[in-house]
């Protein structure tokens, strides 16, 4: 535990330095978010932002209304990370698993340092483990233990439901970040209501091992999450076209779903370095917020 947690809070500083960096030097939060919260309506100004108006309010016929906002005082960052069996593919020291679980060991301290409340939600089909949001050091070791020493349960994936619940126990608009290599179905959903109530990031790990296949002729292969063996002819253009399409095709319908829905998407392949990555994308969300 302790190297890990050297190694993350390496991490953690190359992508905070080049952050300040980009940003002419000052500090900023890599979690900056919007940063206001509503406040109140009063009549609408000239000059105000028409994409404030309460049309619920103006609506009622005594003139036209706007929203309010003030500084928001405190920020609370979710993780949501996947620790089903599909996660399992990758080499050794670099499966999906363990490049999602430092993801969110890296963005949680940051996030501690920023005096952000932090939480987490391990799952598979079900709730693995729940770390309920809370600030400091103390709180911090507490959830990267629990992270690194987690043994699911259960080794398939239901990731509609983790959303659903996720959504059930953060209500206040918090930093929701998804982890997951997202092979599964019917969660769209839930992800767009995420996006609508909060500041929704998704971080979908892969690996070159789900469509690079060796041509070998008939192999065997072990679906994790089933629990069993299937034969597939390795060498045939409509299998390997087939995976091809289903990791491409899902990809783009979910960075697209995301994105459509307002919240920020970015794809890490397990065999590489996510932090220049990272970097990127907590660039965009500052400068976007400037």
């Amino acid at each position: 535990m302790k190297e890990l947690l050297k190694k993350l809070r390496r991490y953690e500083i190359r992508i905070r330095k080049a952050i300040n960096s980009h940003m002419q030097g000052d500090y900023h939060s890599v979690f900056k978010g919007s940063g206001l919260e509503f406040d109140d309506v009063r009549l609408y100004q000239y000059g105000d932002d028409i994409r404030h108006i309460d049309w619920n309010v103006s609506a009622k016929g005594h003139g036209t209304f706007i929203k309010t906002f003030k500084e928001e005082k405190e920020q609370s960052v979710f993780f949501v990370v996947d620790v089903s069996a599909s996660q399992e593919i990758g080499k050794q020291g670099r499966k999906k698993i363990d490049i999602s679980k430092e993801i969110c060991g890296v963005l949680a301290m940051s996030a501690i340092k920023e005096a952000s409340s932090v939480g987490l939600l391990c799952f598979s089909d079900d709730k693995e483990r729940y770390i309920k949001p809370n600030k400091g050091v103390k709180h911090a070791y507490q959830l990267f233990g629990e992270l690194f020493r987690l043994k699911p349960k259960s080794p398939k994936t239901n990731i509609s439901r983790a959303l659903g619940q996720t959504l059930a126990m953060v209500k206040r608009k918090s930093i929701i970040i998804v982890i997951s290599d997202f092979v599964d179905e019917e969660y769209e959903r839930h992800l767009k209501a995420l996006c609508r109530k909060h500041d929704l990031i998704v971080i979908h790990v892969g690996d070159d091992r789900e469509t690079s296949f060796p041509r070998i002729g008939i192999a065997p292969l072990f679906d994790k999450e089933a629990g069993k063996t299937i034969w597939v002819n390795t060498s045939s253009r409509k299998f390997r076209d087939r995976l091809d399409k289903f990791y491409a095709k899902n990809r783009v319908i979910l960075s697209d779903l995301v994105r459509r829905n307002g919240g920020n998407y970015l794809f890490v392949n397990a065999a590489e370095d996510y932090v220049p990555q990272l970097v990127k994308l907590f660039k965009i969300r500052n400068s976007a917020r400037k």
